[in-house]
């Protein structure tokens, strides 16, 4: 993995400071909101975890192409969790999470050398390849079951109960940040189809029966839900 300096800044050492966060019930996400695509080209490096007793500081090695445009306050998904950049080193950028962060989703799961898929936050201009993201992680999904199909992989996700009833099959999931399709419905979850290119950029190609994974629903689902509730 190429990495590239950034820009030269001391590291601001200490606590995460919860001023600085902000909790989104309907999922996790830190106190810079953004808006993802999906569309994962990069893959970073976890350099360090420093926990603290109200949340961690994760420090991960970046690509060239994602490190030279943040700054500081910026958002960036890290395997699916949008989080802010609170310090820049020579060649990685640290992110303080919450508590309630690393409960919801595998981020507090994250060892030194882990890898993780990274995006930073769409801006105007950008395309939209994928579908609207926001880094507000519902749950963690297991992999029940990998299996090759011709040049693709298909994997099955096992979800906690309740999360089901918000996919559809050919509608959009994101998991562990990458916008996917969902071919098909399960019992206790959901299917997709992975091309080699997804495998080869993302850490999906990574994925077994037992891997634990982020997951974000449409987000149009839950507004539906709702406003159907209200009805009723």
């Amino acid at each position: 993995m190429s990495l590239h300096p950034v820009r030269r800044r001391p590291v601001r050492e200490g606590p995460v400071m919860p001023a600085q966060q902000k909790v989104r019930r309907a999922g996790v996400c830190a106190y810079s909101a953004g808006v993802f695509t999906g569309i994962v080209q990069e893959v970073g490096e976890v350099r360090r975890v420093e926990h603290a007793a109200d949340g961690s500081r994760l420090t991960v090695a970046m690509p060239q192409t994602v490190a030279a445009g943040v700054r500081l306050g910026d958002s960036v998904a890290i395997d699916g969790v949008c989080l802010t950049a609170t310090a820049l080193e020579d060649d990685a950028i640290a992110f303080d999470a919450m508590g309630e962060t690393l409960a919801r989703s595998t981020l507090g799961a994250l060892a030194a050398g882990d890898r993780v898929n990274v995006e930073p936050a769409l801006r105007a201009g950008d395309p939209l390849g994928g579908h609207v993201v926001q880094g507000h992680v519902d749950a963690v999904a297991e992999v029940a079951d990998v299996r090759e199909d011709g040049i693709a992989a298909v994997v099955t996700f096992r979800v906690p109960e309740g999360l089901a009833r918000y996919l559809v099959e050919k509608g959009s999931v994101a998991v562990a940040g990458v916008s996917l399709t969902v071919s098909a419905l399960a019992d206790e979850g959901f299917e997709v189809w992975l091309i080699p290119h997804t495998r080869e950029v993302t850490t999906l190609g990574r994925l077994a029966p037992g891997s634990r994974v982020n997951i974000e629903v449409d987000q149009l689902a839950k507004y539906v839900e709702r406003l159907l509730a209200h009805r009723v």
